[in-house]
């Protein structure tokens, strides 16, 4: 959830990494946090925004320092720390939105929210943007939706004009969009299948029982956040190196990057080294005149997501055996097993659940 050349170029990366290396630290042991009391959650919560405004420091300079908007020398000091006080600012908004949702002022997880709104701006962008760019063969609008109708209205070749539309390349196509609606349809079918494994309390045997159940997405959307915040990071790293080492030979493998003709945003591309190759290619086109990137690509995230989502279940709680420990402490028992049984029992289900859901 962030927009090159905007007062979001961080985005939510400062939050989400912060609290991935909290949890982390929790999760590991480095650091004792009791969640189930009040005083350490509050401090638990306050050092994560307190890494989170490190963090966002850290960028702002490193952006800025590392040339990514022009020469240090070229800007003057008083530009450049400028630009670094904006980046500050907008990300301090970034992090008191997230603890205004935190708190009950909102629905559901801030970081969601986030990337949602920035997800809706940029398929609606992409379908019905006026902004018209010069291809080399005319003329075209960037909406994928508002080039078909031009495409269908000026061309006399129709079926070359529908070919354009749904296949043209460096724009946004029909294609593109007809494939977010497909994903879209499957992530909410699949959001509807799981297990639901039989509770009673221990103590009432007779009593109606009730279900505990374990979504296909166990770990919802935390594997992609923690896989895209790894990647922005990796990216990050990368633009900054290549920006001032572009003839580095180690910094090549890391990444190579350049700006697309016909950008309108200024969103610099990896076109070499490991940044590319896990970076997601962009028509059916690519994935036919690169296979080699294609197969890459999607190992390295179905591996990555897999990976997360089942250490994710380590150190938010949400394991076999917390889940366990949690039912045994409410006095609730798996209907047909004893108490001591049933962690055997939900590893059968949540590990499998974790890592096919990431």
């Amino acid at each position: 959830a962030s927009n090159k050349g905007t007062l979001m170029e961080l985005g939510i990366s400062p939050i989400v990494t912060s609290g991935l290396v909290m949890q982390l630290l929790a999760g590991s042991k480095i650091i004792d946090v009791d969640q189930g009391t009040k005083e350490d959650k509050t401090l638990f919560q306050g050092a994560q925004k307190l890494l989170g405004i490190l963090i966002t420091i850290g960028e702002s300079v490193a952006y800025v320092l590392s040339g990514m908007y022009g020469d240090v020398k070229d800007l003057g000091a008083g530009n450049a720390i400028l630009i670094i006080v904006q980046l500050f600012t907008s990300g301090i908004i970034v992090i008191c939105l997230d603890e205004l949702l935190q708190k009950g002022y909102g629905i559901g997880s801030a970081i969601s929210l986030f990337i949602a709104t920035n997800v809706c701006e940029s398929i609606v962008w992409k379908s019905f943007s006026p902004t018209t760019i010069n291809t080399g063969r005319g003329t075209e609008f960037e909406g994928a939706l508002v080039a078909l109708f031009q495409l269908m209205i000026t061309k006399t070749d129709k079926v070359r004009a529908l070919q354009e539309a749904f296949y043209r390349q460096n724009l946004p196509n029909v294609t593109n969009l007809l494939a977010t609606v497909l994903v879209f349809v499957l992530v909410v079918y699949f959001q509807g299948f799981q297990v639901e494994l039989p509770i009673t309390p221990a103590k009432s045997k007779g009593m109606a029982g009730q279900f505990y159940p374990i979504k296909l997405f166990y770990t919802s959307n935390m594997p992609i956040i923690l896989q895209t915040a790894l990647v922005s990071n990796l990216y990050f790293i990368s633009q900054i190196l290549y920006k001032r080492y572009p003839e580095n030979i180690i910094i090549h493998i890391l990444g190579r990057w350049e700006e697309p003709e016909m950008s309108v945003s200024g969103q610099m591309r990896p076109v070499g080294g490991i940044a590319y190759y896990i970076s997601p290619l962009n028509s059916f086109a690519e994935i036919v005149s690169d296979p080699v990137h294609a197969l890459l690509y999607i190992i390295f995230i179905l591996a990555s997501c897999a990976l997360f989502s089942k250490t994710w279940i380590q150190v938010s709680g949400t394991s076999a055996s917390d889940v366990s420990k949690q039912l045994r402490d409410q006095q609730m028992v798996m209907k047909g097993f004893r108490a001591s049984s049933m962690q055997r029992e939900l590893n059968r289900y949540i590990p499998t659940a974790a890592a096919f859901g990431g």
